[in-house]
């Protein structure tokens, strides 16, 4: 049995030539977005950037999002395993503080390694270059 390809099928699909990641890139990407999957950390992190010097203890978390101790622990330990915050244990309570720069710098190594980047600032010049409707 023969494949048949359409001539403009053949012309339309192009090898990318820009770099892309590498598998182990990737999947270290991946695992930090996934980090930021659960709307309970995205409270968390927003809760701990509002707080006195960008810090918080675990057990000023807990009522603010209706959730246990042993579940704000959780949801931090992977904020914290996914680079996003530091932990520091003070007597018998810990503080968590926010990474500088680790959010920009996730976005950032996303678009420098896969290309997104030109693809995202060619999207903002189009949008940059319409008219406003009204």
């Amino acid at each position: 049995m023969s494949t048949l390809i359409h001539e403009s099928a053949a012309e339309c699909c192009t090898t990318p030539t820009s770099s892309t990641l590498d598998p182990e890139r990737a999947a270290d990407l991946a695992a930090r977005f996934k980090a930021l999957g659960d709307p309970n950390r995205i409270a968390l992190l927003s809760l701990i950037a509002a707080g006195e010097n960008a810090e918080a203890c675990v057990c000023d978390m807990t009522e603010p999002l209706g959730l246990g101790q042993p579940t704000v622990s959780h949801h931090l330990r992977i904020l914290t395993d996914a680079g996003f915050l530091t932990r520091e244990k003070r007597g018998t309570w810990a503080y968590y503080s926010i990474v500088p720069g680790a959010l920009e710098s996730l976005c950032s190594e996303l678009c420098a390694d896969s290309g997104l980047g030109s693809m995202l600032q060619a999207s903002r010049t189009v949008k940059d270059a319409q008219e406003p409707c009204c």
